[in-house]
């Protein structure tokens, strides 16, 4: 039996029957569609995701630039060369100088005492790995409420009181477990730096 004949053999129930089907199909597809538009990700959520590109071409020496990547905060900071030569001399004071734990994975491009690709400037995510607090800048060196008298500059969580280097490494004896978290970035150019990928690195 064909499939013809299944249809009615008035051509004007045929048509009718034929018109309903078509009808009932994109009334279908038109109430689906609002669904299966839904499980698409938003243009916020892709957004949310993607690298972050930043230009880092005004900064002065000192300054610290503030961007958001993935709901983080990310710090760029351009090092002066006082700031640079104090990272020798934390070393001995440090949780993790050499960046070897695992549960904030360093990428290799910035497993050096610097923890950056360009020396002169840091890419860090701005989270105590403690309990999810954003540690305050602390870049003036020297005994100040809260810090040691031997200060030599870096970043201090107020909330528990975590201390870290101008690499973004943590005191040891402190609460925070880790270094802060280095993101996978990449120089576009001398002055732009993608945040979120590290292809180039």
């Amino acid at each position: 039996m064909s499939d013809s004949s299944l249809l009615p053999d008035d051509p004007t129930r045929r048509s009718a029957l034929l018109t309903t089907c078509a009808v009932g199909a994109a009334g279908g597809a038109t109430v689906a569609w609002p669904f299966l538009k839904s499980l698409k990700p938003s243009e916020r959520a892709l957004a949310a995701g993607a690298p972050v590109e930043v230009d880092i071409g005004a900064m002065a020496p000192g300054d610290l630039k503030r961007v958001e990547w993935r709901g983080k905060p990310v710090w760029v900071v351009r090092r002066t060369p006082e700031m640079l030569a104090t990272l020798k001399q934390t070393e001995s004071q440090l949780a993790d100088p050499a960046s070897d734990r695992k549960a904030y994975p360093t990428p290799d491009y910035a497993k050096n005492v610097h923890r950056s690709i360009k020396p002169e400037f840091l890419v860090v995510v701005g989270i105590c790995s403690h309990l999810g607090c954003s540690p305050s800048e602390k870049f003036t060196p020297g005994g100040q409420p809260s810090l040691p008298d031997d200060w030599t500059g870096g970043f201090l969580c107020p909330c528990h009181g975590s201390t870290f280097d101008l690499a973004g490494r943590v005191f040891k004896n402190k609460p925070a477990p880790d270094n802060l978290e280095v993101p996978p970035h990449t120089y576009l150019s001398d002055s732009r730096i993608l945040i979120g990928e590290d292809k180039k690195a």
